[in-house]
């Protein structure tokens, strides 16, 4: 066990603050992920039902106040099912940025290495490099996975929107 916490801090501290910070923020995208997909298979189902049964029990429901209440039904399940996907793109936009600056700062360790020691300090180099070069892979990989993530759960509210105003047809 604090083996394993050992090597995760060392592994940190290579990667210098900006690993830490593309850690937390990935850490908090993916809490998001999983809320939507919680969302879209456990809650949305539920909140849909209601919602047909609420438009089923109408007993007019082709007048413009019908239409108009049909719509208003459509929009909150649409609403519903939208809610934290602006979050994760913003996310998903900001984590390579951030690998980039992680990027930006190990490069700045190596030229301090540089110019108080020459060429002949090859493991203040390996550090610098390191710092360039985790927070830069975290942070495009996180993003690439947020990517596909984000996508699938663009496609799947829009396809759920669909069946609803088929379920909510007049």
């Amino acid at each position: 066990m604090f083996d394993q916490i050992e090597i995760m801090r060392d592994f940190f501290s290579k990667g210098g603050p900006v690993l830490v910070s593309v850690f937390f923020l990935s850490f908090f995208m993916w809490l998001l992920i999983i809320e939507r997909y919680w969302f879209l298979y456990r809650v949305y189902p539920k909140r849909l039902e209601v919602i047909v049964e609420q438009w089923q029990r109408r007993r007019e429901r082709t007048s413009w106040f019908a239409l108009k209440i049909r719509d208003g039904l459509l929009t909150e399940l649409s609403i519903a099912l939208k809610h934290n996907l602006i979050p994760i793109k913003t996310l998903t936009a900001i984590l390579p940025l951030l690998g980039l600056l992680g990027t930006v700062t190990g490069m700045i360790s190596i030229f301090e290495v540089l110019n108080v020691f020459g060429t002949s300090n090859a493991r203040g180099m390996a550090e610098g490099i390191s710092k360039a070069l985790l927070p830069t892979t975290a942070g495009l990989v996180t993003s690439i996975a947020g990517l596909y993530v984000i996508t699938d759960l663009n496609r799947r509210a829009k396809a759920k929107e669909l069946i609803a105003k088929d379920l909510l047809a007049h």
